[in-house]
């Protein structure tokens, strides 16, 4: 199976900046340990208050249990009331 590259990117609720950014350091921690991540990474826009979160993964079986992980479940569940939007987007390399 091929690398699938996940990019995310946060909108935080005006004033919300640091809760938003530190459940990403939380959930970035736990990430990072995971079996099968090759990369995650957290960025924050120099223009503006976007979050934006790069991950790789071996395949997708990692990227599901990565999504059914402790520390992903709590961050979806912290992070919902912090921001105005998200967007998600699986990739693969071609």
């Amino acid at each position: 199976m091929e690398q699938i590259s996940v990019t995310a990117i946060l909108k935080p609720k005006t004033g919300k900046e640091e809760n938003v950014l530190s459940v990403l350091q939380e959930v970035l921690k736990g990430s990072r340990n995971e079996e099968g991540n090759i990369q995650y990474d957290v960025y924050q826009s120099i223009e503006d208050t976007t979050f934006v979160i790069y991950e790789v993964w071996e395949n997708q079986q990692a990227i599901e249990t990565h999504i059914s992980s402790e520390h992903y479940e709590k961050y979806r569940k912290d992070i919902g009331d912090l921001i105005d939007s998200r967007e998600v987007y699986k990739m693969k390399k071609i």
